[in-house]
Formats: C-alpha cells, structure tokens, sequence
C-alpha cells in the first residue's frame, strides 16, 4: 500500500495536531480514517452511523489531543481506543436500538450487502499477522474486545473465564503487539 499524499511522521503529526493546524488534520485523516472507520464498522454495522461515529471520533481527537501521552502509546493505539469506545458507545445508546429497530427490508439488504464488502483491512497494518502470532488463549481475547467490541464483562462470559483472567491476557496480548510498534 502507497503512503497517503498528506503524510507525516508520528512524532510531527502529534505536533501539527497539537498546534492545531489544517495540515495536521488532513494528514491525520488521510492516515487513519480508513482504518479506524473499519473498526467502528464492525462494532456499528451500519455504514452511515459508523461514519457518523468516525466523523464524531475526529472531533473528540482534535478536541483532546493535548491529553494524549505518548508515553501510554502510539497514537494509533489512542486513536483506536477513542474510536472503539465511541463505537461501543452508540450501539448501547437508545437512539441506536430504535433506528437499529426501524430498519426497513430493503435497506437491511443495502446494509447487510454494505457489511460483506467492508473496507476494514487489518492486514494493511499487518495487524492480522501480529495478532496471529499471540497464544490462541490471549488471541481470542484480544479478538473479541478490539476487533468485535465486546467489553471485559462481555468477553468473560462469552468464554466462560473470569474477568481478571480476561483483564491479564489482554494486557499480556497488548504487550506482545507492543514489542511490534517498539
């Protein structure tokens, strides 16, 4: 995959963004929108609120990008983590349940249609393949809380473990993928 036209190194993107420029936008968007629109997708499964969502994460991010810590991560991982939460966010929301409820026929074909054609591509971050590389048990965990969306909660009772159990190979995963991006 070619870079972006607007690109930046991390540690400039984090700059301009702080400085609030047009350029660190741009760039931010063109570097990362389609990535984390994937996730929200999977999370959403409606493409025209998981664009709303992605549109709203973007907002949140120019809003509080002085509280981001390199230090706690990349920024990806922090783009991910807003994005995933707002995601999880609209699908427990009221408004979600009703237009998930008012959803004619025709327009779930149009969205059932829509999902089987995602633009989510793990592998052009190599995510498929580190992830991949984690212990099965750790794997699973990661899987289901990063890539379906589930919580800590949902996860423990989804594979039958407890929640500090869950919580530790979470961390251990992220751990292991962090020892990627080092």
């Amino acid at each position: 995959m070619s870079k972006p036209k607007n690109f930046l190194p991390e540690k400039e993107l984090i700059i301009q963004l702080k400085a609030k420029t047009p350029l660190g936008f741009d760039c931010l968007y063109e570097m990362y929108s389609h990535a984390l629109l994937g996730v929200i997708h999977r999370i959403v499964q409606i493409e025209e609120i998981s664009e709303d969502v992605l549109q709203e994460t973007f907002i949140k991010v120019w809003k509080s990008i002085q509280s981001y810590d390199p230090e706690k991560g990349t920024l990806f991982t922090w783009l991910l983590n807003i994005a995933r939460n707002m995601a999880i966010d609209k699908v427990r929301s009221k408004g979600y349940r009703n237009e998930s409820k008012n959803q004619d026929s025709e327009n779930l074909v149009d969205i059932l249609d829509s999902v089987n054609n995602v633009s989510y591509n793990p592998e052009v971050l190599g995510l498929n393949n580190l992830v991949n590389t984690l212990k099965p048990e750790i794997k699973v965990v990661v899987e289901l809380i990063y890539m379906k969306g589930f919580t800590h909660l949902e996860a423990s009772e989804e594979l039958g473990i407890p929640l500090g159990t869950v919580k530790t190979r979470l961390r251990n995963g992220i751990i292991e993928l962090r020892k990627n991006f080092n």
